[in-house]
């Protein structure tokens, strides 16, 4: 081969490589999904969530926790898995971690929102700056406390003279026929704390209000034990979805226990 057949083939060679070259992309083939999650983004900072199915509002949530991937199908998936948009975010964490696509990150998130919102909720309300005198006011302050819970949670409530909160005071988990409620612990604190007016508070998560008769069987013993040492329970309050309750003191079958 003489030089000028050698340098035509080096050439050819060179224009190969060049034309192979320009075959390959010089960047990143654009995310598909990019676009919809601005544009549903978008969406909620202009309009809120009025206009969004749960669905969309999930999948808007999901895009915090699994950034890069179509989470739509996901969103539909667990509203057919639990029921609704809030049997979702009420879902035990266990639960959530079933779901194929959910890690125990994108779970913890999931969990994580009911919890700030009931801190939220609370946090608008300054306790120091109420008089709890009615238990519309009580059940007020406790729907912050409640929100989001899945579990019946027993608090006491204790008051001062002026009916000014002193300290919220959590005394167990289950239904109340199954917390193990220490007479003794809820005299000593009281006593530390010097209240006046103690007021229980448990919620119902099935959000009927009306005292079952477990629930009537705890407050007659819990408030005549109090009564022997000088301890008043000013009331039995049952907390529903939101602020609804029933106060038992407010019941004219129940209210002679509080005499």
């Amino acid at each position: 081969m003489d030089k000028t057949d050698e340098l035509h083939t080096v050439g050819n060679v060179v224009k190969l490589t060049e034309a192979k070259k320009a075959e390959k992309p010089n960047k990143k083939p654009e995310n598909v999904h990019a676009g919809h999650r601005q544009r549903l983004r978008n969406r909620f900072i202009e309009n809120g969530l009025d206009s969004f199915e749960d669905h969309n509002a999930l999948e808007l949530f999901l895009f915090y926790a699994i950034p890069n991937r179509d989470v739509n199908g996901l969103a539909h998936d667990l509203i057919n898995e639990f029921g609704s948009l809030s049997a979702v975010f009420d879902a035990s964490f266990e639960d959530l971690c079933k779901v194929k696509g959910i890690s125990e990150y994108s779970a913890s998130l999931i969990k994580l929102l009911p919890a700030l919102a009931g801190r939220y909720e609370q946090g608008k309300i300054s306790a120091d700056s109420i008089i709890f005198d009615s238990p519309e006011k009580i059940a007020d302050y406790m729907s912050g406390i409640y929100f989001g819970k899945t579990n019946e949670e027993l608090y006491m409530v204790c008051l001062d003279s002026a009916c000014r909160l002193i300290k919220c005071i959590k005394l167990g988990s289950g239904e109340i026929d199954k917390v193990s409620v220490s007479y003794r612990n809820i005299a000593e604190k009281a006593l530390s704390l010097k209240a006046v007016n103690v007021i229980l508070v448990h919620n119902h998560v099935s959000g009927i209000v009306a005292p079952s008769s477990q629930d009537v069987i705890f407050t007659a013993n819990v408030v005549s034990a109090m009564k022997n040492i000088g301890i008043r329970i000013s009331d039995h309050i049952i907390m529903g979805n939101g602020k609804d309750f029933f106060s038992m003191r407010q019941s004219p079958k129940w209210k002679v226990y509080f005499k």
